[in-house]
């Protein structure tokens, strides 16, 4: 089922027209279908039937705790990366015995806060990040439950700035210590080894590079159980990318699975997996209202409510998003135009060089393909308000995150007493 469609002329998302959520909430807004969260995660639950699998949501791709409502009911465990998405899970009724933490730069107060709360696995990433988790651990009388993230090196073969698994990468932990390691953290006070974590990088599209990581991850599991470790746990991380624009390459989740099946399937341990944009990019949009059109030589920019703050995606990855009109054009003449917010930064905007039908002030689009990375990576840059994030639901919807006031924003600042 397509969860963002044409009816009668006007683009709803499921049976809720976008012009009607842009009239009761503003614009610009945030809006997620619910059925497709749904859809995406049931098919990668299905895909892995078999396995003793367990899906944990990385919530860094959308931290809204509706979304993260919608998956912990069915099941899911939560891939965290800070103390503050590990009390976003939290509040959102995940137990903490579904909750990863990963992430490069633990705090001690992060840790003592995971390790009182019981959660499943630590990810550590470093020598360093070791010695202070048993030390925490240790004084607070508990044991932190841990799997090194061992690096890989292998090409993900996608955008730089989103590629995790090479030895340049500040993540995890070389392949060729990661033997020395599991000897150190076994004699560790306060540490118990339970498993292996890896992560190549986001928005994969190729299946090789997964079956390359995985081949060397299964190597070190036999290595592991031989030098007599109690690996239980292999987290494959995520990293599955999604098609941004119609013939776009993406892995089917099936064969994705299917791979997994095939290389790591007979190690008799869990597999965790920690999808993100897989399981909520195509399950949201970015709703604006065009405020001008204007020339300038021989371009045409149009000039969205919406802007770099609220989806900084395209200006930092060189990210592609399709655009829609909510109304579909009475006309099949088309322009070229930049798609650009009001932010004084000339990097700022969300389209480029797009063939759409020429827009008037008033009228709305969609960011498609809008729901991972948006509103998690917003910003309030120019004193701009974050916007409002709208959950929908066949013919019912809830403002999950309401529309940021200026008085809250920048009741944000404090004046110190000497300039009066």
């Amino acid at each position: 089922m397509r969860h963002f469609r044409y009816v009668g002329g006007v683009l709803h998302a499921e049976d809720v027209s976008l012009d009607r959520l842009a009239a009761e909430v503003g614009t610009p807004l945030y809006c997620y279908a619910t059925g497709a969260l749904e859809q995406r995660y049931e098919a990668l639950r299905q895909a892995c039937r078999g396995l003793d699998a367990m899906i944990c949501y990385a919530i860094k791709a959308n931290s809204n705790q509706g979304v993260i409502r919608t998956f912990a009911v069915r099941g899911a465990g939560m891939d965290v990366v800070s103390e503050g998405e590990l009390r976003r899970a939290r509040a959102a009724g995940v137990p903490a015995d579904r909750i990863i933490f990963a992430g490069v730069g633990k705090t001690r107060g992060e840790m003592a806060y995971a390790v009182n709360e019981g959660i499943l696995l630590f990810n550590v990433e470093s020598a360093g990040e070791l010695a202070q988790l048993s030390e925490v651990a240790a004084g607070l009388g508990r044991t932190a439950t841990i799997a090194f993230r061992v690096n890989p090196d292998v090409d993900a073969r996608t955008h730089a700035k989103i590629a995790t698994g090479r030895g340049e990468s500040k993540f995890g932990v070389p392949f060729a210590e990661a033997l020395d390691l599991y000897a150190k953290a076994a004699r560790a006070p306060g540490i118990a080894v339970a498993g292996i974590h890896m992560h190549i990088g986001s928005q994969v599209t190729e299946l090789e590079p997964f079956r390359n990581a995985f081949t060397l991850m299964r190597e070190l599991v036999v290595h592991l159980r031989a030098s007599g470790h109690d690996i239980r746990y292999l987290d494959i991380g995520g990293g599955l990318g999604v098609a941004q624009r119609a013939g776009d390459p993406a892995p089917a989740l099936n064969d994705y699975a299917e791979l997994v099946r095939e290389t790591l399937g007979r190690l008799g341990l869990k597999i965790l997996l920690e999808p993100g944009r897989a399981l909520v990019a195509d399950a949201g949009i970015l709703l604006a209202r065009v405020l001008y059109a204007k020339g300038a030589r021989d371009k045409t920019f149009t000039i969205v409510d919406a802007a770099m703050n609220d989806l900084i995606r395209p200006t930092l990855y060189e990210a592609w998003h399709e655009v829609l009109p909510v109304r579909e054009a009475a006309t099949e003449t088309t322009i070229v135009q930049d798609l650009v917010g009001p932010v004084c930064e000339s990097g700022d905007y969300l389209a480029l060089e797009r063939r759409l039908p020429p827009l008037a002030a008033g009228e709305l689009v969609a960011f498609m393909t809008a729901g991972a990375y948006g509103s998690a990576m917003a910003s309030t840059y120019n004193t701009r308000r974050l916007i409002a994030e709208v959950l929908v639901k066949g013919r019912e919807y809830a403002i999950v995150r309401p529309r940021q006031t200026y008085e809250a924003l920048i009741g944000l600042d404090r004046i110190p007493e000497w300039l009066g």
